[in-house]
């Protein structure tokens, strides 16, 4: 890989860590050798983290998504899905592979899937670390992606997770109603 794949104060995103700033690459002698280092700052977590520039892409380290990108993420999460298995040691093991990954897409099909299933049951613990991990990644990225709020990122995230909005108990049954008709009443007699 060449060493130029990133450049300094270029934000990135490390999929199982977050979103970062690479501050600076620097050479670290490891076993008679000169190793070229990312170091890379992540805001999220306050903690830099030294990666090697040739396994950068092993990692899945990658630049920022585009702003188009970013909205047909936000798009992605208010669509239809399959439904999850019931089994959540799969889900997990499902989830993390996507995790790994590192798209926008895969975190979003995260986001909405976990979501979903947090509605229908509580998740278990590492499910929910899972969810939260995935939610920040995703809310960091858009945001930066974007150059808008972390508040603002998150309304536009939980409208779409939520759309289409719940019918109010008054809506619904408006719609169950059933008109009164006079010559059904005729009939009957």
């Amino acid at each position: 890989m060449n060493i130029n794949t990133f450049q300094i104060n270029q934000r990135v995103v490390y999929p199982s860590q977050g979103v970062g700033n690479i501050v600076s690459i620097e050479e670290k002698w490891f076993k008679d050798n000169k190793i070229p280092y990312y170091v890379i700052y992540l805001a999220s977590s306050d903690m830099t983290i030294m990666v090697p520039v040739e396994q950068a892409v092993s990692l899945r380290i990658r630049p920022i998504v585009s702003p188009k990108e970013a909205m047909e993420a936000i798009d992605f999460i208010g669509e239809d899905y399959d439904p999850a298995p019931s089994d959540w040691k799969l889900r997990y093991q499902m989830n993390m592979d996507r995790l790994r990954n590192g798209s926008i897409q895969d975190i979003a099909s995260i986001v909405r899937l976990l979501y979903h299933r947090s509605k229908v049951k509580e998740l278990p613990i590492l499910e929910r670390k899972l969810y939260d991990s995935a939610l920040k990644i995703l809310k960091d990225e858009i945001a930066v992606s974007l150059q808008k709020s972390q508040e603002e990122v998150e309304s536009l995230v939980f409208e779409k997770l939520e759309w289409p909005p719940l019918k109010s108990l008054d809506e619904g049954l408006n719609d169950l109603s059933i008109e009164y008709d006079a010559d059904l009443e005729d009939d009957i007699e």
